[in-house]
């Protein structure tokens, strides 16, 4: 695989979910772990999420319908922030998790939210940092 596919998906990965969290992961990837975060930088972020048919904030809200009904918790923390950096509101997001309620169900749904209060309960403490 090219290294400027793995360049162009570093620099998604990172506009979308934090360069903190991209430099975590690749930092703790080991022998075992590397060649999967290789894979995800170059053919997700490179890949698939540079392509003109979607804008960043449409693949962000199909991601939170996606990543709720599988029931994936840690990326689905992961991918609220991403939302949020892409440019979907609060209020979008709460819709997103209702339609999760009524075509994956109440659990999956209620889940969803509860990460997502905790997501922008993070996000309102950084902000008030800051103002600090």
């Amino acid at each position: 695989m090219s290294d400027d596919l793995y360049e162009k998906g570093l620099e998604i990965r990172r506009a979308v979910v934090g360069s903190a969290y991209v430099d975590k992961s690749l930092a703790e990837a080991d022998d075992f772990t590397r060649p999967l975060q290789e894979l995800v930088t170059r053919y997700c972020w490179g890949e698939v999420w540079s392509r003109p048919g979607l804008a960043r904030r449409d693949r962000s809200l199909l991601n939170l319908g996606m990543i709720a009904a599988l029931n994936r918790p840690h990326e689905l923390k992961l991918h609220v922030r991403g939302a949020l950096n892409n440019g979907l509101t609060r209020d979008e997001i709460r819709e997103v998790f209702l339609q999760v309620a009524i075509y994956c169900g109440v659990p999956a749904s209620l889940d969803s939210f509860r990460i997502a209060r905790e997501v922008f309960a993070e996000e309102d403490a950084k902000a008030a940092a800051a103002k600090a």
